[in-house]
């Protein structure tokens, strides 16, 4: 995934660690409020949402168009050969004319031969009809094709619009709190992750808290379970926490987890070291398979990351290793 230059967010101190705001923390420190302030965290999420599923319809849009452009190229090569077919029935008959019942019956030797005459003109009035039927209905299919395929361009204007309004809002509230740039964090030699499944629509329908989460008491989505076992089965095995009952972020909502980077079975200091390493690689492997897990955002070592804005850098958000989110990494599911 290419880098995105990206603004240093400044949330209001709180990105605390994992936990419930105001007890102990795993490994010490205090948990507190996990990020910024709650109206703009309601607004990068909901920018960010609306950006995702405005990018979905309009990549399934796209999908479609092409599907529609391939039929109508079928469609009017069938009309071409009607077309031709029914042209030539038209000239042949403006040279020789018609065989009328009349003629046929002066012009016969006997019943047999009337009758026979009969049949084939009768055969040949069917053939012709069949061959203008189909004409007919070949042109209005084209008709119809074509309306679909300019009502898809239509939809993926509206599409990209949408995606330029939640940019530009989820942007906005980062920039509100802060701003230096970053290169961010890119590897495209990540691991491929296993897609979650979508509906029928190409996009990523709501989810409940329905499956047990393993890492707590809990529950969390399907999605992010699968999010979590994917990391989980292509190496990232260290100490996971989902499901929290209270604070802000989606983990009341069985939609997050935090991913400790240090070794111990907690969450611990700063990382450094092959800790951090692991933590870059783990925030990686998120951002390149964002679109095949239904990543909403990353939060990692002061810098946040969404499919909308990218990476942006933040400061000033507590001091501690849990607010900086120096020693995990937050996961946030559609």
């Amino acid at each position: 995934m290419a880098a995105t230059a990206s603004v240093v967010v400044s949330p209001a101190p709180g990105l605390a660690e994992p936990g419930t705001p105001g007890t102990p923390a795993k490994n010490g420190g205090d948990t507190g409020d996990e990020g910024e302030p709650k109206t703009v965290k309601d607004l990068i999420e909901s920018a960010n949402r609306g950006f995702v599923e405005a990018r979905d319809a309009y990549n399934a849009s796209k999908k479609r168009q092409l599907e529609l452009q391939l039929r109508l190229g079928q469609v009017q090569q069938r009309l071409d050969e009607v077309s031709q077919e029914v042209s030539g029935i038209a000239a042949m008959a403006y040279r020789t004319g018609r065989l009328r019942p009349v003629e046929a019956m002066l012009n016969a030797s006997s019943p047999d031969t009337f009758l026979a005459r009969v049949s084939t003109m009768e055969m040949m009035t069917s053939l012709d009809d069949q061959k203008l039927r189909r004409l007919n209905e070949a042109r209005t299919e084209v008709a119809r094709t074509k309306a679909a395929v300019d009502a898809e361009a239509a939809q993926q204007a509206k599409q990209l619009a949408i995606m330029q309004k939640k940019r530009k809002e989820a942007n906005q509230a980062l920039v509100d709190v802060g701003g230096q740039t970053t290169g961010g964090l890119v590897d495209v030699t990540s691991p491929v992750a296993r897609p979650a499944p979508r509906n029928s629509s190409g996009g990523f329908s709501a989810q409940s808290c329905s499956e047990k989460d393993p890492t707590t008491s809990g529950c969390i989505t399907p999605r992010t379970l699968h999010a979590m076992q994917e990391a989980q089965r292509l190496g990232f095995k260290r100490f996971v926490s989902c499901f929290r009952p209270g604070g802000p972020f989606e983990h009341p909502k069985g939609r997050a987890c935090d991913f400790s980077v240090i070794k111990s079975n907690g969450f611990g200091g700063d990382a450094t070291g092959g800790d951090k390493v692991y933590g870059n690689n783990l925030a990686m492997f998120f951002v390149r398979n964002e679109d095949r897990l239904g990543v909403l955002y990353v939060i990692w070592y002061r810098q946040f990351w969404s499919p909308a804005t990218g990476w942006k850098r933040y400061s000033r958000a507590g001091g501690d290793p849990s607010s900086d989110h120096t020693n995990h990494v937050h996961l946030s599911m559609i």
